[in-house]
């Protein structure tokens, strides 16, 4: 029979374990609670960096970590939540690998999430490292790169996009939106976990970039050239711009080819994270050859 524990009446930290006293969830009732407080603090960027964790909420997330051999170092979930099959399979992994796991009620869920209508369970993660040298160019034909944008929301959908087209990652340049944050996360819908991420200067990356294969394409209203038209390269990193202002025209002027994408009505552009689904769709399906037979599709659910 499984045991609980009171953090308001144990008198050890949660961290204590001894060989009479095995890893099992604890039970949380107070939001003075340091878990609690620690896990509520990931919603800043500051403290994510301190800690060298991030929050993802949802069991679906939360399972897409776990199936891409990623497991929390504290999972927080409500009695509910605790009944489901998954759910319980995903604590117990995370206690067998000696993370913490608390149960807790639905408005504390709601303080750590920063949500009035919280998922009824959610994980610390621990950061990778967003550096360069750790991607291997590769391991995949295609890969996105992001200037300066500003909405996590928007590099969440390009993290989800990525894992949908089979890319490689996301290269984010110029202090984007942090992809760590609560809303990136939840707008990847568990990209995060599939999507290798770097975060380098334009100084860094341009160099990273000449020193082995890969085709750099830029999306501008500066060209004549249709994106349906060009000829795409593998590994191909295209190069999506700030939300307001596009890209730089130094940063053009690096690329090895620009393309536009036409608008037909009023409009003058799209949406970043829509050009880059776009763009990625465009790129994969230009390498299809006229016998290669179709990539098995999955139903996808939107």
């Amino acid at each position: 029979m499984t045991r609980w524990r009171s953090s308001r009446i144990s008198s050890k930290p949660a961290s204590a374990k001894t060989t009479a006293d095995p890893a099992m969830p604890r039970q949380v009732t107070a939001f003075s609670n340091a878990t609690v407080k620690r896990l509520r603090s990931l919603r800043d960027k500051k403290a994510r960096r301190a800690e060298g964790l991030f929050l993802a909420e949802g069991l679906r997330i939360i399972a897409e970590a776990r199936d891409s051999g990623r497991l929390p170092e504290i999972i927080a979930f409500s009695a509910e939540a605790a009944r489901h099959p998954l759910c319980a399979e995903i604590i117990a992994a995370t206690e067998a690998a000696g993370g913490e796991a608390i149960e807790t009620a639905p408005d504390i869920l709601s303080k750590m999430s920063g949500k009035d209508n919280p998922q009824m369970v959610l994980g610390a993660f621990r950061q990778p490292a967003a550096a360069l040298a750790g991607l291997d160019r590769s391991s995949a034909p295609l890969w996105f790169v992001a200037q300066a944008l500003r909405d996590p929301g928007n590099v969440g959908t390009i993290l989800r996009t990525g894992d949908a087209l089979g890319a490689g990652g996301l290269i984010l340049i110029d202090d984007c939106a942090d992809p760590f944050s609560v809303e990136a996360v939840r707008a990847s819908m568990g990209a995060i976990f599939t999507q290798q991420v770097a975060a380098p200067r334009w100084e860094e990356f341009v160099p990273w970039l000449r020193s082995g294969a890969g085709q750099l394409i830029g999306t501008s209203l500066q060209t004549d050239r249709d994106y349906l038209d060009a000829s795409y390269q593998q590994p191909c990193f295209v190069l999506i711009g700030n939300e307001q202002q596009g890209l730089p025209e130094e940063y053009e002027a690096q690329c090895d080819m620009l393309v536009k994408i036409p608008m037909l009505g009023r409009a003058d552009s799209l949406n970043a994270a829509v050009a880059a689904a776009v763009m990625g769709f465009a790129v994969r399906a230009s390498w299809r050859g006229p016998t290669e037979p179709r990539a098995k599709r999955r139903f996808v659910r939107t």
